[in-house]
């Protein structure tokens, strides 16, 4: 965990060096645009879809279509934080409840595939 305003890319070599072997690919927004996180990866083998940052003097290409993608993930992450109210149970009515579990439930067995 980082502070609010330190920036994402920081606390991104942690995470990076824990991924499995067989990972070949690795998408990050322009927040994570950086020679070193860059340098890493290439290091292991990984390709960075990354978008170069706008003030960048090299541009990096990048696969545009895989990086399209991307918000596949954006929403499970937007789904998870909805997910509070199954977790603290804040619906009143048990219809509802069940209904949020079944989405969640849906979501899961749509990651796995």
């Amino acid at each position: 965990m980082t502070a609010g305003q330190v920036s994402d890319f920081k606390g991104a070599d942690v995470l990076l060096t824990d991924l499995p072997d067989e990972t070949e690919e690795v998408i990050g927004d322009r927040g994570y645009d950086s020679n070193k996180i860059r340098q890493s990866l290439a290091e292991r083998k990984i390709t960075a879809c990354i978008p170069p940052k706008n003030n960048r003097k090299s541009k990096p290409l990048y696969n545009w279509h895989l990086y399209k993608k991307r918000h596949l993930i954006e929403n499970m992450f937007a789904k998870l934080k909805d997910w509070r109210r199954v977790a603290t149970r804040y619906d009143r009515c048990a219809h509802t409840f069940m209904s949020a579990i079944h989405i969640a439930a849906s979501f899961i067995f749509y990651l796995k595939e």
